[in-house]
Protein backbone atom coordinates (compact mmCIF):
# COMPACT_ATOMS: atom_id res chain seq x y z
CA UNK A 1 0.00 0.00 0.00
CA UNK A 2 2.19 2.64 -1.14
CA UNK A 3 0.58 5.04 -2.81
CA UNK A 4 -2.92 5.37 -5.09
CA UNK A 5 -3.37 3.27 -8.50
CA UNK A 6 -3.87 5.86 -10.99
CA UNK A 7 -6.68 5.92 -13.32
CA UNK A 8 -4.40 6.25 -16.17
CA UNK A 9 -2.62 3.03 -15.08
CA UNK A 10 -5.74 1.54 -14.49
CA UNK A 11 -7.08 2.51 -18.21
CA UNK A 12 -3.26 1.39 -20.12
CA UNK A 13 -4.00 -2.08 -18.27
CA UNK A 14 -7.22 -2.78 -19.18
CA UNK A 15 -6.64 -2.24 -22.83
CA UNK A 16 -3.20 -4.09 -22.47
CA UNK A 17 -4.98 -7.69 -21.05
CA UNK A 18 -6.59 -10.00 -23.33
CA UNK A 19 -9.72 -10.76 -21.58
CA UNK A 20 -10.33 -13.95 -23.41
CA UNK A 21 -7.12 -14.99 -22.27
CA UNK A 22 -7.63 -14.40 -18.75
CA UNK A 23 -11.05 -16.04 -18.72
CA UNK A 24 -10.17 -18.82 -20.44
CA UNK A 25 -7.45 -19.62 -17.94
CA UNK A 26 -10.51 -19.84 -15.01
CA UNK A 27 -13.62 -20.60 -17.50
CA UNK A 28 -12.56 -22.64 -20.71
CA UNK A 29 -14.36 -20.92 -23.45
CA UNK A 30 -15.21 -21.97 -27.12
CA UNK A 31 -15.26 -20.21 -29.77
CA UNK A 32 -18.64 -18.80 -31.11
CA UNK A 33 -18.60 -16.52 -34.15
CA UNK A 34 -16.51 -13.35 -33.28
CA UNK A 35 -16.86 -13.77 -29.45
CA UNK A 36 -16.22 -16.83 -27.02
CA UNK A 37 -18.61 -18.46 -24.74
CA UNK A 38 -18.71 -21.26 -22.26
CA UNK A 39 -21.57 -21.83 -19.20
CA UNK A 40 -21.53 -18.90 -16.76
CA UNK A 41 -18.90 -19.20 -13.90
CA UNK A 42 -21.63 -16.95 -11.48
CA UNK A 43 -25.11 -18.91 -11.39
CA UNK A 44 -25.62 -22.79 -12.94
CA UNK A 45 -27.00 -23.34 -16.02
CA UNK A 46 -26.96 -26.11 -18.93
CA UNK A 47 -26.44 -24.07 -21.94
CA UNK A 48 -23.95 -21.29 -22.40
CA UNK A 49 -25.26 -18.10 -21.95
CA UNK A 50 -21.77 -16.17 -20.95
CA UNK A 51 -20.19 -14.35 -23.36
CA UNK A 52 -16.81 -12.44 -23.83
CA UNK A 53 -15.82 -10.68 -26.37
CA UNK A 54 -12.57 -10.13 -27.19
CA UNK A 55 -13.00 -7.10 -29.58
CA UNK A 56 -14.15 -5.27 -26.60
CA UNK A 57 -13.03 -6.50 -23.86
CA UNK A 58 -15.77 -7.27 -21.84
CA UNK A 59 -18.16 -10.41 -20.57
CA UNK A 60 -21.78 -10.69 -20.42
CA UNK A 61 -24.52 -13.27 -19.09
CA UNK A 62 -27.25 -13.53 -21.05
CA UNK A 63 -29.22 -15.57 -18.14
CA UNK A 64 -27.95 -13.79 -14.96
CA UNK A 65 -26.83 -10.23 -15.97
CA UNK A 66 -23.28 -10.45 -15.03
CA UNK A 67 -21.23 -8.17 -17.37
CA UNK A 68 -18.01 -6.34 -16.96
CA UNK A 69 -13.96 -5.67 -17.58
CA UNK A 70 -11.28 -8.19 -16.65
CA UNK A 71 -11.22 -6.27 -13.28
CA UNK A 72 -14.22 -6.51 -11.90
CA UNK A 73 -14.47 -10.45 -13.57
CA UNK A 74 -11.74 -10.80 -11.31
CA UNK A 75 -13.32 -8.81 -8.93
CA UNK A 76 -16.69 -11.60 -8.76
CA UNK A 77 -15.00 -15.27 -9.80
CA UNK A 78 -11.80 -14.47 -7.58
CA UNK A 79 -13.38 -12.57 -4.68
CA UNK A 80 -11.10 -10.13 -4.66
CA UNK A 81 -11.04 -6.22 -3.80
CA UNK A 82 -10.48 -3.81 -6.38
CA UNK A 83 -6.87 -3.00 -5.44
CA UNK A 84 -5.94 -6.95 -5.43
CA UNK A 85 -8.08 -7.40 -8.38
CA UNK A 86 -5.77 -4.62 -10.12
CA UNK A 87 -2.15 -6.69 -8.97
CA UNK A 88 -3.95 -9.87 -9.89
CA UNK A 89 -4.91 -8.50 -13.22
CA UNK A 90 -1.01 -6.55 -13.85
CA UNK A 91 0.71 -9.56 -12.69
CA UNK A 92 -1.05 -12.02 -15.45
CA UNK A 93 0.35 -9.19 -18.09
CA UNK A 94 3.52 -8.91 -16.20
CA UNK A 95 3.60 -5.36 -15.38
CA UNK A 96 4.32 -4.10 -12.12
CA UNK A 97 1.61 -1.67 -10.26
CA UNK A 98 2.64 1.92 -11.02
CA UNK A 99 1.21 3.90 -7.25
CA UNK A 100 1.50 7.33 -6.82
CA UNK A 101 3.75 8.52 -4.43
CA UNK A 102 2.15 8.66 -0.76
CA UNK A 103 2.88 12.00 0.56
CA UNK A 104 1.16 10.54 4.39
CA UNK A 105 3.77 10.53 7.49
CA UNK A 106 4.49 7.33 8.59
CA UNK A 107 2.05 7.48 11.14
CA UNK A 108 -0.52 8.31 8.60
CA UNK A 109 1.17 5.51 6.75
CA UNK A 110 0.54 2.98 9.75
CA UNK A 111 -2.90 4.24 10.26
CA UNK A 112 -3.43 3.40 6.81
CA UNK A 113 -2.07 0.04 6.67
CA UNK A 114 -4.04 -1.22 9.96
CA UNK A 115 -7.65 0.15 8.69
CA UNK A 116 -6.54 -1.71 5.42
CA UNK A 117 -6.32 -5.05 7.83
CA UNK A 118 -8.78 -4.50 9.62
CA UNK A 119 -10.75 -4.11 6.53
CA UNK A 120 -9.63 -7.26 5.43
CA UNK A 121 -10.01 -9.03 9.14
CA UNK A 122 -13.87 -7.91 9.19
CA UNK A 123 -14.39 -9.24 5.71
CA UNK A 124 -13.17 -12.43 6.54
CA UNK A 125 -14.61 -13.09 9.72
CA UNK A 126 -18.10 -11.94 7.86
CA UNK A 127 -17.32 -14.48 5.38
CA UNK A 128 -16.74 -17.50 8.28
CA UNK A 129 -20.79 -16.04 10.13
CA UNK A 130 -22.51 -15.99 6.48
CA UNK A 131 -20.72 -19.98 5.92
CA UNK A 132 -22.38 -20.34 9.66
CA UNK A 133 -25.70 -19.36 8.86
CA UNK A 134 -25.76 -21.19 5.79
CA UNK A 135 -24.53 -24.20 7.66
CA UNK A 136 -27.60 -23.73 10.14
CA UNK A 137 -29.88 -23.98 7.44
CA UNK A 138 -28.45 -27.48 6.76
CA UNK A 139 -28.04 -28.89 10.63
CA UNK A 140 -29.90 -26.84 12.84
CA UNK A 141 -32.64 -29.03 14.87
CA UNK A 142 -35.19 -27.27 13.48
CA UNK A 143 -34.29 -26.50 10.10
CA UNK A 144 -37.40 -27.53 8.59
CA UNK A 145 -39.12 -24.84 9.41
CA UNK A 146 -37.09 -22.33 7.96
CA UNK A 147 -36.95 -24.60 5.03
CA UNK A 148 -40.40 -24.38 4.37
CA UNK A 149 -40.59 -21.23 4.87
CA UNK A 150 -38.48 -20.62 2.16
CA UNK A 151 -40.09 -22.85 0.03
CA UNK A 152 -43.53 -21.30 0.79
CA UNK A 153 -42.00 -17.88 -0.47
CA UNK A 154 -41.22 -19.75 -3.96
CA UNK A 155 -37.11 -19.99 -3.06
CA UNK A 156 -35.58 -23.09 -4.91
CA UNK A 157 -32.50 -24.45 -3.04
CA UNK A 158 -30.71 -22.86 -6.15
CA UNK A 159 -31.50 -20.08 -5.16
CA UNK A 160 -30.46 -20.23 -1.54
CA UNK A 161 -27.34 -21.38 -2.26
CA UNK A 162 -26.79 -18.42 -5.00
CA UNK A 163 -27.73 -15.83 -2.57
CA UNK A 164 -26.33 -17.56 0.67
CA UNK A 165 -29.69 -17.49 2.51
CA UNK A 166 -28.76 -19.15 6.11
CA UNK A 167 -30.84 -19.26 9.23
CA UNK A 168 -30.10 -19.26 12.88
CA UNK A 169 -32.27 -20.97 15.16
CA UNK A 170 -34.44 -18.83 17.90
CA UNK A 171 -31.00 -19.03 20.19
CA UNK A 172 -30.17 -15.77 19.84
CA UNK A 173 -26.22 -16.13 20.99
CA UNK A 174 -26.11 -18.91 18.43
CA UNK A 175 -23.47 -17.22 16.03
CA UNK A 176 -21.77 -15.54 19.58
CA UNK A 177 -21.28 -18.77 20.79
CA UNK A 178 -18.89 -19.99 17.69
CA UNK A 179 -17.25 -16.90 17.11
CA UNK A 180 -17.02 -14.62 20.25
CA UNK A 181 -13.07 -15.85 20.53
CA UNK A 182 -12.96 -14.15 17.10
CA UNK A 183 -14.43 -10.82 17.59
CA UNK A 184 -12.20 -8.02 18.21
CA UNK A 185 -13.67 -5.69 20.56
CA UNK A 186 -14.19 -1.71 18.68
CA UNK A 187 -11.98 0.44 19.84
CA UNK A 188 -13.69 4.09 20.91
CA UNK A 189 -11.73 5.75 17.80
CA UNK A 190 -12.80 9.39 19.26
CA UNK A 191 -10.12 9.23 22.44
Amino acid sequence: MAGRISRQFIDDLLARADIVDLIDGRVPLKKAGKNYQACCPFHNEKSPSFTVSQDKQFYHCFGCGEHGNAISFLMEFDRLDFVDAVEELASHCGIEVVREENNASPRQQRQQQLAYQQKQDDYELMNQVSRFYQQQLKTAVDKETAINYLKSRGLSGEIVKRFGIGYISDAWDGMMKVFSPKVKPISNSLN
